[in-house]
């Protein structure tokens, strides 16, 4: 694909998931270079090279994924001295960014199993492949493990983990989301997966993964995080929020019967946020952390400061 066309199909949804999203985004940046001119002028390599990125980072300006991947490819080849050495190394971070990408999930479960004990009860909300990873990596470094899997309403993504879990022949214990402080008692520690994660360390994610940690918060039993690190929302060192996507009424209550009752609104929050002080750890490919200390990962892995944040809102303002 072209570049236009990987941006359009990123723009429309057709190309999606966070890892999809900014493997698709790579790819086209490093193929892109492969049409622009050589003429020995690095400064002009690189002017059509940050147009291009420009014209990637606008399709989702929200998205968590896309900018990381950007910034993690462009850093080293805006330092590059000439023109070859910049596609040079545009070609090797892309490359490099791909395969991590691809075998993030992999690294994760390792270290997600390392910090489950023989032994534990664990409970899970939502279908985090990072944390059924970890779980059924724990499963297969033969440890003793029994797992409580809630439904997640209203789509009920629940059954879904229930039948991996099942399929791995881990011992399951199906519970209604209301149902969770009353079971935490029996459990030994939470593993959830993130949809975002912010420079404080909060985590964002599916709508009742932060009643759940306030209730292991309060029973004294550790929650660990799972996410990939482009997963970690740069944005938020600038102080922007990450907005809560709603979604419609009548997956909650139909519409023939919201008709009939004019005084009721429903509300569908599909992810809330956790704050930092509930959860023990975050388990990245890049290692685990406490979740002070996301600001690190933004900075020193995946390159994000200031300067470089100001220049990526440059960058989309002219596309």
């Amino acid at each position: 694909m072209t570049l236009a066309e990987t941006a359009e199909k990123i723009k429309t949804m057709e190309i999606r998931g966070a890892g999809k999203i900014a493997r698709e985004a790579v790819s086209a940046l490093r193929d892109h270079a492969e049409t622009i001119p050589r003429t020995g002028d690095v400064k002009t390599f690189l002017r059509e090279l940050e147009y291009a990125a420009g014209v990637l980072l606008a399709t989702r300006p929200t998205a968590v994924s896309l900018p990381n991947a950007i910034q993690i490819v462009m850093r080293d080849v805006r330092n590059a001295k000439t023109e070859e050495a910049a596609r040079c190394i545009l070609n090797d971070k892309a490359n490099q960014f791909i395969w991590s990408s691809r075998t993030a999930l992999d690294r994760i479960s390792v270290m997600g199993a390392n910090h489950i004990p023989n032994g534990s009860v664990i409970m899970t909300h939502c279908n985090s492949k990072a944390a059924l990873g970890s779980i059924i990596e724990a499963k297969n470094q033969g440890k003793d493990i029994e797992v409580y899997a809630t439904e997640v309403r209203p789509w009920n993504q629940g059954r879904l983990t229930i039948k991996t879990l099942n399929d791995n022949k881990i011992p399951t214990t199906y519970i209604v989301d209301s149902a969770v402080r009353s079971m935490m008692k029996d459990v030994d520690l939470v593993i959830v997966g993130a949809d975002a994660i912010t420079v404080n360390g909060a985590v964002v994610n599916k709508i009742g993964t932060s009643q759940i940690a306030l209730a292991a918060h309060e029973a004294r039993k550790n929650v660990i995080v799972t996410a990939e690190t482009y997963k970690f929302a740069p944005r938020t060192i600038l102080g922007e929020l990450i907005q809560i996507e709603e979604r419609p009424q009548n997956e909650i209550l139909p519409d023939e019967i919201a008709a009939s009752l004019p005084f009721v609104k429903v509300k569908n929050p599909v992810f809330d946020v956790t704050p930092a002080e509930y959860i023990d750890m975050i388990i990245t490919e890049a290692g685990a952390l406490p979740p002070h200390l996301a600001y690190t990962i933004m900075r020193e892995y995946l390159g994000w400061g200031l300067d470089e944040l100001q220049n990526q809102f440059l960058s989309m303002e002219k596309h």
